[in-house]
Parts: structure tokens; sequence; C-alpha cells
């Protein structure tokens, strides 16, 4: 019996924080899975972790540090590089997938400690405007380990412009992924379908998520529409320019729900009429507009560029950043129109499918086989 594909896949981010990356990380690992490849997660983990990540393997833990308008936890383990070498070579992986390679110490030993007639090296860049990854580490550094790199993927077309600028090279594009179907299990949430118009901001309360803007503008709407609710799901502290609204303003019909886990989130969708989602910037991709459109809802987003590369006209309306005049009037036309919230939520739909992770994994899957030779690549199609 021939041997499965065997494929290491290295986040630098402490697993024990939600966050982007591990969640794309997770996802793929599960799908590969389902494709008969057999994969290891390899991540920093600090106490509290979720130990029912299947297929993780614990590289230390990690310490805070702000970067771009949010904190990345990573780790610094130095310390770490022997053990990690001892591990890959003992395990000997077809393909070692490393995801940020230089953010941290974890993923840079990775690449450092893995042989040069080792396993296939890839990398996938996540990053956008705002991250200081690059302009951190010296030159000298990032060359020296982005040569080790076979093959490089980038999860969006302005996550390869900023990759780009510090690092020219071929980068193959592959989004990142959902589950476009898993929402449609869930069920909405019965005591907000009253009749009101559901608005939903889903995200960390970080200043650049811009929910200040979405505030100051459903205050505007409320005397316009009195039927519309704003739900307002995410984490963290709001900054002091939407507290300040919300105490000036003392605005009906805005209820902050805090922290939701994945399901919850979804049927917080489930249970939105309009997605608006007002990042000021620094967004590579967005996996939440992606959900929303799964969940049949219309869009309406600011016009940044990690947006602009995934939303269509079809399914979306964008306004420019930090504008709430201009967000108010499309968020007005969407809610005095119910037939177009519907066609633009099944133009959404449709569009989710092509993000699905069993489409995303195997485009990445078949990369991998792009660095094998014709006979090694029929030998792990037909293990």
């Amino acid at each position: 019996m021939k041997r499965p594909l065997k494929v290491a896949l290295v986040s630098p981010y402490d697993v024990a924080y939600p966050g982007g990356v591990n969640s794309h990380v997770q996802n793929l690992s599960t799908n590969l899975e389902k494709n008969g490849v057999s994969t290891t997660i390899i991540a920093p983990a600090s106490a509290g972790y979720d130990n029912s990540i299947p297929n993780l393997v614990r590289m230390g833990s990690s310490i805070a540090v702000p970067t771009g308008g949010s904190v990345a936890r990573i780790s610094f383990s130095v310390w770490l590089a022997k053990h990690i070498r001892n591990f890959i070579k003992k395990e000997a992986y077809d393909v070692v997938h490393v995801h940020e390679p230089f953010a941290g110490a974890l993923t840079l030993s990775v690449l450092s400690k893995v042989l040069d007639n080792g396993p296939i090296r890839i990398g996938t860049f996540h990053s956008f405007e705002g991250s200081h990854l690059y302009k951190l580490i010296p030159d000298w550094v990032l060359q020296k380990f982005f040569r080790k790199l076979d093959g490089k993927i980038a999860v969006s077309e302005p996550a390869k412009c900023y990759v780009q600028k510090y690092l020219p090279s071929e980068y193959e594009i592959i989004p990142n992924g959902i589950d476009a179907h898993e929402i449609h299990s869930l069920q909405p949430y019965k005591q907000f379908l009253d009749g009101k118009v559901n608005i939903l901001f889903l995200g960390r309360l970080e200043k650049r998520k811009g929910l200040r803007y979405l505030l100051s503008s459903f205050c505007d709407l409320k005397w316009k529409f009195p039927q519309i609710r704003l739900i307002i799901v995410g984490t963290g502290e709001m900054d002091s320019e939407t507290q300040r609204i919300l105490g000036e303003r003392n605005p009906d019909d805005v209820l902050h729900v805090g922290t939701a886990t994945h399901e919850q989130k979804l049927r917080y969708l489930q249970t939105a009429d309009i997605f608006c989602s007002p990042a000021t910037g620094q967004e590579s991709f967005g996996i939440v507009l992606l959900e929303a459109m799964s969940a049949s809802i219309p869009i309406v987003a600011s016009r940044i560029d990690g947006y602009k590369s995934l939303l269509g006209e079809e399914e979306a309306f964008l306004f420019s950043a930090g504008n709430s005049i201009e967000l108010s009037e499309k968020l007005s036309i969407l809610i005095a129109n119910k037939q177009m919230r519907n066609q633009m939520g099944s133009h959404g739909r449709k569009k989710s499918e092509l993000f699905d992770w069993a489409v995303v994994s195997e485009k990445i899957l078949n990369y991998y086989l792009s660095f094998t030779s014709n006979l090694e690549r029929d030998r792990l199609r037909n293990f």
C-alpha cells in the first residue's frame, strides 16, 4: 500500500486565540485529510488552548505583539529550533507549508532548519498594508529565508502586491476558504425576526474595523427608518469615538452581544438582512464577507483593496472608507428595497460556493503536486 502525502502545516500564531490564519490552517488540515492527505499542525499554544484541534503539535507559547492596529500572539522561542529540525526530519514530511513565514521565531526556525534536500517548502502570505513584519526584519534576513521557499502563495491580489514590494517573485493566488454550506443547517435567532431590518456588524472592536462610521450612519438613518436594528457582534473594547457617539446620541435598537462562538456567529448572519463591514484598511481578504454571502445577505462594505478584490456590484455596495454619509446612502437603498436585498443575497450565495474549502483545498493540493516529478506526482495521486 502506497503511503499518503504527508504535510506539515505551520502557523506562527497561538492557537489559544482565534484568528484568520489559524482558522485557515485548521480548515485546510481538515479538508486535505478528506482528500487522503496526512497532516500535522505545528503552532504555539498557550495555556487554555483548544486541545480538541486534531493533529496539533504544540511548539512553545506566545507573546502579544501590537501590529497593524491589532495584536499578534507569536512565538519568540528560538531555543525550539533544534527540536523543530529533529521533529521534521523524524516525521519525513513530503511538504512543509509555512503560513506567514516571517511572523516570529517558529516559522523562521522551520525555514532555517528544513534541509535543502528535504521536503517541498511552501509559504502562504496573508498580510496586507499595516503589517510591520517586513519593515522590522533586515532585508538580508528576509532574502536568506525567502530563498528557501520552493513555492509561494498569496491569499489575494492585494496580499500579493504587498509582499512583492519587499520580496519580488512569482506568487500563486489561492484565496481563503469557507464552508459554504454549514450555515444552512443553522437557525436564525427568532427574537430578532420581528419585522425590523437587522443590520449586522461582525468583527473585533478595533479602531480599524470602522464601527464608529456605521454607528454614526445608523443614528442618522434611525430617524428615516425607525424599523431598523443594529446588531454588533465582536470582542474587545470600543474605541473612544464609538463610545462618544453611543453616549451622546443614545440610539435605540443598538444591541452589542459581545463574543460569539463560530456557530453563534453564523446564526447572527442567518438573522441579518444586511451585513456591513466599514473597515478603514489593512484587510487582505475578508473571510466574514464570504460567510455573509453564504448566508444570502447583501453586503455594504468600504472600498478598500482587500474588499474590492473580492466583492462585485451584484452582491455588494461599496462606499469610501470613513465616509458615513456615503455609507448611509448605500444602506438606505437596501433598507427600502427588500427585493434588491434578496437578489443581491442570491448572487452572493452562488459566488460563495467558489470559495468552499473543498474547492480551495484542491487548488492547494494541486499546487503541492506541481513541485514533484511526474513519477512522484503519479505516486501521490494514486496512494
